[in-house]
């Protein structure tokens, strides 16, 4: 789809800032933004509204959200949420879907929880895994993970050691292969990280606690476990602003129905639960939530799977606090985290469950090999052969290898639009899923004597139920669907203005069963409308009857 601004580079915070203000400036019936708070390198986490508010206030429309950047290194996925504001405001009156969602529905798009962290990724050449702020107060000794060379990009080094475990490769000088048993005369290396080595004795290189180890994606509070359990947890749930400011947006927006969070890499679409084994979570939400998935997957190849069942390699010691499991767990709230990229595919390496046990080291190299070979055709900006380099403290050494960054983590700038748009249509499709209230018809019956009878017919439009999930009714976070029209109490008869109908099923909840043989063979189980009715004396003008529920929005139709 069309978009303002191009998206063949990573944006740092100032860019952000400048295309959310434009979208503001030029969409003000579309568009609005505020701050949720300002981080400790006063930065501020952006939370942009985007709807049509000609057709209604955004907090009374159904409402999708998208974030990215939770982890600072996944700089994809907050590129993705800058692209579904572009296309949402600028296709908007030109495209029927986009045009459609955004008279009906609410878009919420944070596109980085982690400013701090993705700005220090993108302008130095450290790797982190949330945010720049020292975490473990002993990090022990070894190698600080460093561009020594002054390329901006930490790649590897290789070292001669008559003891080292690896030889070059005699068909590619740029690949090393495991030593034998027997070998005993030639070049042999040992491989490490590109780096500076604290309090070295001239023989052990052994790795340095990472410096920046906080992990915002274990800080919240489901399943929340202490550093023991999980590294990078945080002292308690919440600690982090960035964390907290998230968590309270999701309380203060209940018309939140549906939350995608993006991240890298994997190319995949894992839905919760993460915590248990999806056969233990209700079959109803895990029915509408799998096919939600799959509808990601046939749009973008994105491999679509549960993410305990699948994702998680340890069902024992697994690590939970997680974003999504926070929204579906405690709130109800339906959550994909969709993983972007995905070369080891595009190299023909297969997913960590498609074989038989853990790769071996030569297994583990053959993978490297490929990724080197695919970096080298596709993306030769991104790598380097082995150059010598003056090491301080290990002498003569050689660094090379890929941008890790933007190769493995992350695609490399020419690839990165195709692989947003993708998802950015498949998100479009997916928030067109959330329920939706309809006032079918609204009539009126004389029943003689100055009585009258008004009948309303209310329906829910969307592919998800107005209550959204079984496990929202288990925690009682659901509401009901609530009817009332605008005439004076005294005026009823035998009813009150205001009418509680329950729940409302959808279309998605129709059984896929059954054959079609000229009649319908399957119909909803339970109703997706609901006739409403008020006996009323005398007659009245102006008359409009409206419904309401948190997560299906409020329509109302005149009499």
């Amino acid at each position: 789809m069309k978009t303002t601004f191009a998206y063949d580079h990573y944006y740092l915070q100032e860019e952000i800032e400048e295309h959310v203000a434009y979208f503001a400036e030029k969409y003000p019936d579309l568009f609005s933004f505020e701050y949720l708070c300002e981080t400790p390198d006063k930065h501020h986490i952006i939370a942009a509204t985007i709807t049509n508010t000609k057709t209604g206030p955004a907090d009374k429309k159904p409402a999708f959200h998208v974030d990215g950047n939770t982890h600072a290194g996944e700089v994809t996925g907050m590129m993705n949420a800058m692209h579904i504001m572009d296309v949402l405001v600028t296709c908007y009156g030109e495209d029927e879907k986009v045009t459609f969602l955004l008279d009906n529905y609410t878009v919420y798009v944070i596109p980085s929880v982690s400013p701090d962290g993705s700005q220090h990724y993108l302008t130095t050449s450290d790797t982190l895994r949330s945010v720049n702020r020292s975490y473990y107060q002993d990090r022990g000794t070894g190698l600080e993970q460093k561009d020594m060379d002054g390329d901006d990009v930490v790649r590897m080094m290789r070292v001669k050691s008559p003891y080292g475990i690896w030889k070059k490769d005699p068909s590619d000088p740029d690949l090393m292969i495991q030593r034998q048993a027997g070998d005993y005369a030639g070049e042999f290396y040992n491989i490490y990280m590109e780096g500076e080595i604290d309090d070295f004795d001239g023989i052990t290189v052994e790795n340095k606690k990472m410096k920046f180890g906080r992990d915002f994606n274990r800080n919240y509070p489901y399943g929340w476990f202490p550093e023991s359990r999980q590294p990078g947890a945080g002292e308690y749930p919440l600690c982090a602003p960035e964390t907290k400011a998230l968590a309270e947006w999701i309380i203060n927006h209940p018309n939140i129905g549906s939350v995608a969070t993006n991240h890298t890499s994997g190319g995949m679409i894992i839905y919760v639960p993460g915590t248990h084994p999806e056969a233990e979570a209700p079959k109803e939400d895990m029915k509408l939530m799998s096919t939600i998935a799959h509808i990601g997957n046939e749009m973008t190849g994105y491999i679509d799977c549960n993410i305990f069942d699948t994702f998680i390699t340890d069902k024992a010691n697994f690590s939970s606090g997680a974003f999504d499991d926070y929204c579906y767990e405690t709130q109800g709230i339906y959550a994909v985290t969709t993983e972007f990229w995905d070369l080891d595919h595009r190299c023909g390496i297969p997913y960590r469950w498609d074989y038989p046990k853990k790769p071996g080291l030569n297994q583990t190299f053959d993978f490297l090999a490929k990724r080197i070979a695919w970096v080298k055709e596709n993306a030769p900006q991104d790598w380097k052969s082995w150059t010598e380099f003056e090491h301080p403290q290990l002498g003569k050494v050689e660094i090379g290898g890929f941008n890790y960054k933007f190769t493995i983590q992350n695609p490399p700038c020419h690839m990165l639009h195709d692989e947003i748009a993708k998802v950015t249509d498949f998100y479009i499709v997916w928030a067109l899923s959330m329920p939706r209230l309809v006032i079918d018809s609204v009539s009126c019956t004389d029943l003689g004597g100055d009585f009258y009878q008004i009948d309303a017919v209310v329906s829910n439009a969307g592919y998800l139920p107005t209550y959204l999930s079984q496990k929202a009714k288990k925690l009682g976070t659901d509401k009901p669907v609530l009817v009332s029209l605008n005439v004076e109490a005294e005026s009823l008869i035998n009813c009150k203005a205001e009418q509680d109908i329950g729940d409302l099923s959808s279309y998605g909840l129709v059984p896929a069963s059954g054959h079609f043989y000229g009649n319908i063979a399957n119909g909803p189980s339970k109703p997706i409308s609901k006739k409403v009715s008020w006996v009323v004396k005398g007659k009245h003008e102006g008359l409009v009857v409206t419904a309401s529920n948190p997560k299906a929005g409020t329509v109302s139709k005149a009499l």
